[in-house]
């Protein structure tokens, strides 16, 4: 543990260190098969280390414990020192080259774009000044809660660039919530298996095909070019989102280029404040950038946190939502092959990855 560090940087150290005193690696072994001795030379081969960086994927996100198991990543990082400096950090690889933008621009249920929360009042105010009318203030719901609704709560749906009949776990579940729709709206570059579905697909541009940015997962801020015009009535997803608003009669949606769209971001958002389309369009910046002229932040946290003091959290030990028994005795999981790329869009149409992944 780095003491020094703890002491000056963080807070509810001793009521941590005394939480996990119940969790040796002997009790781990039993859980994981992974043997103590092992977890322990891990332990201090991270914990010892110059520059010790943790990178995770979605093995460690998507499980009913998922929040838990990033918060126990952030308390390994605050006792060992190793967040704040080049080299360390708390490093999610995402699944997808922009979801780091789509976070940042406020494609989440509980913020707004930057990350500022729904709930809070000052945030509630800005936006509703910003767009002259009144704004829920409860947070929005996740993907999984709108497939429980749908036919009850939730009439129509629109889905924008994700084939979630594929993506989702339970395929009867989720077809069975789409088809309980009174109106299904795809946006996609081709006919997935949900847009079949679907009562209405419109064409979507491709990357190459698009205007626009990026945000990758170390905050880099990137501008997209198209290289090549779209095919025939294909639209790029901001245009058409654009369309459907204007004719449903919402006002704020008159946009008319890529260039619009991002600089209003930027000019709502404090992480973006000191970016616009003409600065990156020279150059990429890592944010937060919080006002013109800004170099961009490489390194985030150094000096101190957000809140001030690093928090660790106590987390509980949870058991799998499903485990083995007599009637289901064994594990299945999924997993990543390198040729297929997620739902298989567009990789599925590729003759060599099939060959590449043939059994």
């Amino acid at each position: 543990m780095d003491v020094d560090f703890v002491q000056r940087r963080t807070e509810a150290a001793e009521a941590f260190l005394e939480h996990v005193k119940s969790f040796s690696p002997q009790w781990a072994e039993g859980i994981t098969g992974v043997p103590a001795a092992d977890i322990e030379t891990a332990a201090i081969w991270y914990a010892e280390a110059d520059r010790g960086a943790i990178y995770y994927t979605l093995g460690i996100t998507e499980h009913i414990c998922g929040v838990d198991n990033v918060q126990s990543l952030c308390n390994l990082a605050l006792m060992s020192g190793h967040i704040g400096r080049e080299g360390t950090g708390i490093n999610p690889m995402r699944g997808q080259n922009n979801i780091q933008g789509a976070g940042d621009s406020g494609a989440l249920p509980n913020n707004y774009p930057g990350f500022q929360p729904v709930d809070d009042e000052a945030n509630q105010r800005k936006f509703e000044e910003l767009y002259g009318r009144k704004i829920d203030p409860e947070r929005g719901i996740t993907k999984v809660t709108a497939l429980e609704m749908c036919g009850d709560g939730i009439r129509a749906m629109l889905i924008d660039g994700e084939n979630t009949l594929l993506s989702d776990p339970d395929r009867t579940h989720c077809e069975h919530a789409l088809k309980s729709l009174d109106h299904l709206v795809v946006i996609d570059i081709f006919l997935t298996d949900t847009a079949a579905l679907a009562d209405v697909v419109l064409p979507a541009t491709a990357f190459a095909e698009t205007d626009g940015t990026c945000a990758n997962t170390e905050r880099r801020v990137q501008r997209l070019r198209a290289a090549v015009p779209p095919p025939g009535q294909a639209r790029p997803d901001w245009w058409i989102i654009c369309q459907l608003a204007r004719r449903l009669g919402f006002e704020g949606f008159d946009f008319e280029s890529a260039q619009e769209v991002f600089d209003e971001l930027c000019s709502l958002s404090p992480i973006y404040a000191g970016l616009d389309w003409d600065r990156i369009d020279a150059g990429e910046y890592q944010w937060p950038v919080p006002e013109k002229g800004h170099p961009g932040t490489p390194i985030l946290h150094q000096g101190e946190f957000p809140r001030g003091r690093g928090l660790f959290k106590l987390i509980e030990y949870r058991d799998p939502a499903e485990n083995v028994s007599d009637d289901f005795p064994v594990w299945l999981t999924t997993g990543r092959r390198l040729q297929s790329y997620h739902t298989r869009t567009q990789t599925g149409r590729s003759q060599g990855f099939d060959y590449l992944l043939s059994e």
